[in-house]
């Protein structure tokens, strides 16, 4: 993490202010030798690593606490988990609306902080009293399939504390990692050369916390009891909290510059209602506002473009009665543009969700038949396989950041090394190589289990479980690659006033790969067991077809690369707006 260095005050080259509209809590300019850059990220990133650790000590074991202890069966508790996962990554939306049109990051992140806090407090009591507790199950009773169902106020206490985290990732989640990027000014150089990496380095430190859950306290949850597994990840999220307020003089804000969806709405309804208005030959003869207005309230202008043309008619001056909702200024349109433009890239993230999705239901549950036994006296929790994901993303960005991106930079000439989209398409490609490769081992394991005559559901297939190592490895190559595209560039080429809604859009990928992976494992179950079938997912997956799922998944994965391919073909990416010319040409007018 590079250093800065600052000049002297006051320096025509060098100004002591940030240029990029950041301000303090107060709203005053903020100095920029004081504030921001790695030395204010670094309490924001140690945020993240807890943060995430409380996530994925629930994530990582969820399925296993589902089966083992509220007693549900494969499809259930699979549904359950992604039906969670999916209302965790999609509320960020809301989030991100509120932050951007009244809060602000850093106060809706600190709404949202202590409702999770609450939330986890919450599910420790739920795993810790036996009233809250499900009934155990004894061994007998595990064999024969007769378990004790957990009664209605178990369940539902349970599920209240899940749901409790899943709102308050709303405030914490598209707000935390923006609030992070906007400590380094991109009219500053050297700060806008370290923000390259930040990215990278906020996905590592994500990462991390997942290495700690998935080894420590997900071994703590097996072998010590849900209370502790469960307690750990309580007190370090509340540590972190604390750590977050102790950086709270360094960082840097940037104001709530009005609901995003509200000037979109405007700009879609001004545009249809003159959908008959022709449009001038001359953009310049479009409405649009002042330099010096858009200069006082701290907003760049942007030039117009020639996508999205239809867009144009909400900026052309006609008779009908001139309000917000019946013209809009260029850059307003601009806006729109910008967000409307990211939809396709968004719909091509979906896919990868689904398959990601697996990592945390069936990939755990082929481990649970599996011989994963180290030694004489040591097993490998199920949840722990995620590690190897874990491992293999830290690697990989390391490698990635610090070799690749300076090899090929020499060739490319671009400071990422290659552009975004090219990142994004290589992930997608992985996608298609981690259901392959999959599928490959799952015809392994139930050959095995045929030809030992494995059946049961509880039954262990006499195969190591290091033969799913492969996908989770490369699941990990690939999050090195798409996963960090994805955030920064949904981020990136977000406009200026509407970061957080672009943030929002990388979780928003995530939760609707989540709630789409739980209606295609019901769909795929209910639609194979017709006609006297057996069905490709059935409670005991040594008498299932996974392998017949995973190359369903290989032949989306390939579809959507090909859509993919086409979308970025056409992309066009954002002009750089360079603000201090801005004020430099307004000061100039005024002055005049």
């Amino acid at each position: 993490m590079a250093h800065v260095e600052e000049n002297g005050h006051g320096e025509e080259d060098d100004p002591p202010y940030t240029q990029d509209g950041t301000v303090d809590l107060k709203g005053r300019p903020v100095l920029r030798s004081k504030t921001g850059r790695w030395k204010a990220c670094s309490f924001i990133v140690v945020y993240e690593v807890f943060e995430r650790l409380a996530y994925q000590g629930i994530a990582a074991n969820l399925v296993i606490y589902l089966t083992k202890e509220l007693h549900q069966g494969t499809v259930k508790a699979s549904n359950n988990v992604t039906n969670w996962s999916g209302t965790i990554w999609m509320t960020p939306i809301l989030g991100a609306f509120v932050a951007d049109a009244y809060l602000g990051r850093f106060w809706t992140f600190m709404f949202g902080s202590a409702i999770y806090l609450m939330g986890m407090i919450l599910l420790t009591i739920v795993v810790s009293l036996p009233a809250l507790r499900a009934p155990s199950c004894g061994n007998q009773s595990v064999r024969e399939g007769n378990c004790p169902k957990a009664s209605s106020l178990q369940v539902g206490m349970f599920y209240l504390a899940l749901y409790i985290i899943a709102v308050a990732n709303g405030g914490t989640k598209p707000n935390i990692s923006t609030l992070g990027a906007e400590q380094f000014d991109e009219f500053e150089p050297k700060e806008k050369s370290q923000k390259l990496s930040f990215f990278n380095w906020w996905v590592f430190s994500v990462f991390f916390g997942f290495l700690i859950s998935e080894t420590v306290v997900v071994y703590i949850q097996d072998n010590v009891g849900w209370t502790l597994g469960y307690g750990i990840p309580t007190a370090g999220l509340g540590i972190s909290i604390l750590v977050f307020l102790v950086g709270v003089p360094f960082y840097r804000h940037k104001l709530p510059s009005g609901s995003p969806f509200t000037k979109m709405a405007k700009v879609i309804l001004a545009a249809f209602r003159k959908w008959k208005v022709p449009l001038p030959n001359d953009p310049k003869e479009l409405y649009e506002l002042s330099l010096e207005e858009y200069t006082k309230s701290g907003i760049n202008r942007i030039d117009h473009t020639p996508s999205l043309r239809f867009l144009d008619k909400a900026a052309v001056k006609s008779t009908i009665t001139k309000t917000s909702w019946t013209l809009s200024p260029v850059t307003q349109v601009e806006e729109t543009k910008q967000i409307v433009k990211l939809l396709p890239l968004l719909l091509a993230t979906f896919i990868p969700s689904i398959i990601s999705a697996q990592t945390h239901t069936l990939f755990i549950k082929q481990g649970t038949t599996l011989d994963r036994s180290m030694g004489p006296h040591f097993n490998i929790p199920p949840a722990c396989l995620t590690v190897f994901v874990t491992i293999s993303m830290l690697t990989s960005i390391v490698i990635y950041d610090r070799c690749f991106v300076p090899a090929i930079r020499r060739y490319t000439k671009n400071p990422r090394g290659i552009t975004l989209l090219q990142r994004f398409g290589t992930g997608l490609i992985l996608h298609v190589i981690i259901s392959i490769t999959a599928c490959l081992a799952e015809r392994k394991r139930l050959s095995v289990a045929r030809e030992n005559g494995v059946f049961g559901k509880n039954e262990v297939v006499p195969l190591t479980v290091f033969i799913l190592l492969p996908q989770f490895a490369l699941m990990g190559i690939a999050d090195a690659f798409l996963e960090v595209a994805k955030q920064e560039f949904f981020y990136d080429q977000a406009p200026e006033g509407m970061k957080s809604l672009g943030t929002s859009f990388f979780t928003t990928s995530k939760g609707v790969g989540n709630f789409l992976s739980s209606i295609l494992l019901t769909m795929v179950s209910d639609i194979t067991k017709r006609h006297g079938h057996k069905g490709w997912i059935l409670d005991s997956l040594n008498v299932s077809h996974l392998d017949y799922y995973y190359a369903f998944f290989a032949v989306l994965a390939f579809l959507n690369l090909l859509f993919f391919l086409f979308v970025a073909k056409f992309f066009v990416y954002n002009a750089e707006v360079k603000k201090s010319k801005n004020v430099d040409l307004a000061l100039g007018t005024q002055q005049d």
